[in-house]
This record gives C-alpha cells, sequence and structure tokens, in this order.
C-alpha cells in the first residue's frame, strides 16, 4: 500500500517512532497507510520548552520536504503539536496534531477533563496549547507524574503505576469527566490502565491519527476539512 500519510515524531527516539505508526496504522483496515519520520537532532524524550522549540523547527522542515515529495497529509506526533502553525501556513495538505485532537475529543460537548503527563518542564505549555485549541474552561488540571521524565518513561511498570495514581486523582480531587494522556510515548501506558478507570481515557496518537485520516479523506473526495 503506498503511504500517503506521514507521522513526525519530534524526538529522536526510532522505537517511539515505530509503536506510534503502527497505532496509526491500526485505526482501520482500509485507511492510507502512515509512515513514519524521526527526528534527526535532540533529545530521546521532549521534556521541556527548548527542546520542542527545536523540535518544532525540524517539524516544519521535514514536513514540506514531505509534501514536495508528495505526502498528502501530516501527523504531528508529539503533545506540544510543535511546529504545527508554521507548516500549515507552508504546505497546502492537511496537518493535525495529537494535542488538537486529543483536546478536542476529550473536551467534546464542554466535558470536563485533566491531561495526565510526566513532563513538569512543560506544565505552561500544555496549559497554552489548551488555550489556544478553545479548552481553558473545560481543561480542570493537569497532573505530572512524580520522578524525572526519563527515568519514569524508562520503567514501564513503574509509569503505568504513576500514571494510574495520578489518574485517580483527576477523577477524585479534580472532578475530571474524561482522561487525556499527554504524550505520544505514554500511548502504551493509557492502554494498560484503561480497564481501570471509571471516565474516558483518550489516547492522543490514535485520535490523531482518526482525524487526520478525516481531513485526508474529505481533501481528496472535495469537501472542506
Amino acid at each position: 500500500m503506498p503511504r500517503e500519510l506521514a507521522l513526525l515524531n519530534p524526538n529522536t527516539n526510532t522505537r517511539t517512532t515505530d509503536f506510534m505508526t503502527a497505532i496509526a496504522n491500526g485505526i482501520s483496515p482500509h485507511q492510507p497507510a502512515f509512515e513514519g519520520h524521526t527526528m534527526l537532532l535532540g533529545p530521546s524524550i521532549v521534556t521541556n520548552e527548548p527542546a520542542l522549540a527545536s523540535a518544532a523547527n525540524q517539524i516544519v522542515t521535514i514536513g514540506e520536504n514531505l509534501a514536495r515529495h508528495g505526502i498528502r497529509g501530516i501527523l504531528i506526533s508529539g503533545f506540544g503539536d510543535p511546529g504545527l502553525t508554521e507548516l500549515r501556513q507552508r504546505v497546502t495538505i492537511p496537518v493535525t496534531g495529537i494535542a488538537e485532537a486529543g483536546m478536542g475529543k476529550a473536551g467534546e460537548n464542554g466535558r470536563r477533563f485533566s491531561i495526565i503527563t510526566t513532563t513538569p518542564a512543560l506544565h505552561s505549555s500544555i496549559e497554552q496549547t489548551a488555550a489556544r485549541y478553545g479548552h481553558a474552561n473545560n481543561l480542570v488540571s493537569i497532573r505530572i507524574t512524580d520522578g524525572e521524565p526519563t527515568q519514569t518513561m524508562s520503567d514501564p511498570q513503574n509509569l503505568t503505576r504513576l500514571l494510574l495514581e495520578a489518574a485517580h486523582r483527576c477523577i477524585q480531587t479534580d472532578g475530571a469527566q474524561a482522561l487525556l494522556i499527554g504524550g505520544g510515548p505514554l500511548a502504551i501506558a493509557a492502554k494498560a490502565i484503561e480497564q481501570s478507570i471509571e471516565v474516558p481515557i483518550i489516547e492522543p496518537v490514535a485520535e490523531g491519527a482518526r482525524l487526520a485520516i478525516e481531513r485526508y479523506n474529505s481533501r481528496n473526495t472535495g469537501a472542506a476539512f
């Protein structure tokens, strides 16, 4: 199957690219296919705003090049949606972000939601992203797991435990009606805790892929997206 869509991972971890691309390609058996792209420079996990800004520059460069060479839709698979606004200004194909899609799903119909993530240095950036997408009033909290992000992410069992603890606080203390997992690399852990949580858990890579496919299909059938 020809690759029509590109998934751009804003960090340098190829394993993360592979599993996020697998998630995106598992949405529907008849969907256009995603190809994964990993950044060449930067950290293996984006944990602060300078790294996010650097990733944005690379995303724009790579995205423009892909658009010139036939890719017909782009999914930015980093929770800050780095480079999304600028890339949209430079290409004529649909560009989708996983934060954009995830927040849209979590907050649909005014639903109150919380975001759970591992990166305290990106707290302000996440708040700003939520406000930019119109969710300032229904984002009730951002809960950060304990521990240094890289170490937390390197231990799947501990990561699952910490996310579950944060999820319960979001529901019991903050009154969240849905939970959004704040990061593409957290997608597997999201699956691990969803059976233990009584409210919907939104996994942003899958939501981003659905929205990217919808926009791709709309564009290629002549509809507005």
